[in-house]
């Protein structure tokens, strides 16, 4: 059985609830305390044993890729000064044997393209798809969990976690097989409240058969011409088994103001250099 060995990260979108921060920057590139919400997601990938990065982009993005690659002038100052602390950290920003693949999007034209982009690198692998808007802090890593569950199954698995039902219009929402624990009967775009077909949403965690793919290229462009992910899982789990995955960890939506702040509060918290003082400061506050 071939194990996941390649992640999808879409970073193509906007990012417009942020403006004007990311007028000029990605939102993927936004920090928590110190390390950007890209590099948060790759170091999840990377615990999960992924060994290729795929990174579907768009214009503007150039950034994740600097941000990723070697940078000379950086590494030679601070190797100048004798700052090796900090030069350890800048050029462990990722481990040596990882590949980092980017492709270009040409359009924003919805998740489900921007997977379908990466069919020429991820061809008839099984493969992991992270939201990097969706941070979590699970332990082990969330996606880690999945490579479990998926090393189990064999099949495709949605990370899926419990939402107030007025928040349903937000997420794809799943409705679950109860003759078979976790097994996906139906998934639904953001539906309405009161037609939502359960409170379990997916939540910016895949793991795909490479079928998808068939499936994603099949579907009808929706609302604002985009292809929306959740169809092709629609049409993949009347032909394949396809599991709902409740991971542990607290997930913070850093795609909203509110859970962006949130997460720089909690991680603040902990972070090593800062944590005690800044804890203190809130208490004071």
């Amino acid at each position: 059985m071939t194990r996941v060995r390649k992640c999808v990260f879409p970073v193509a979108g906007m990012g417009s609830r942020f403006l004007p921060a990311t007028k000029a920057s990605p939102k993927e590139m936004m920090p928590i305390v110190d390390k950007p919400l890209i590099q948060y997601a790759v170091e999840e990938a990377v615990a999960a044993g992924i060994t290729d990065m795929i990174f579907i982009t768009g214009r503007n993005k150039r950034a994740i890729e600097d941000h990723f690659d070697m940078a000379y002038e950086v590494e030679a100052e601070l190797a100048a000064r004798g700052k090796k602390e900090l030069l350890g950290l800048v050029r462990g920003i990722i481990p040596k044997h990882i590949n980092c693949i980017y492709i270009r999007q040409p359009e924003p034209l919805g998740l489900g393209h921007a997977v379908l982009c990466a069919e020429p690198v991820v061809k008839d692998e099984p493969f992991a798809v992270i939201l990097a808007d969706d941070l979590i802090d699970g332990e082990p890593a969330v996606l880690k969990q999945m490579a479990d569950v998926y090393e189990q199954h064999h099949c495709s698995v949605l990370g899926v976690e419990e939402v107030p039902r007025e928040h349903t219009r937000q997420y794809g929402i799943v409705k679950t097989d109860g003759r078979e624990p976790g097994v996906v009967s139906a998934i639904v775009e953001k539906p309405r409240p009161e037609d939502a077909p359960s409170t379990l949403a997916v939540v910016g965690r895949y793991i795909l058969k490479p079928r998808i793919f068939h499936h994603l290229a099949k579907v009808q462009a929706g609302a604002g011409g985009e292809i929306q992910l959740t169809d092709g899982i629609a049409a993949l789990l009347k032909e394949e088994k396809v599991l709902a995955y409740r991971f542990k960890g607290k997930r913070y939506d850093c795609g909203s103001k509110l859970g962006y702040l949130q997460a720089m509060v909690e991680y603040g918290k902990k972070h090593p250099e800062t944590g005690v003082a800044f804890a203190a400061y809130l208490k004071s506050l």
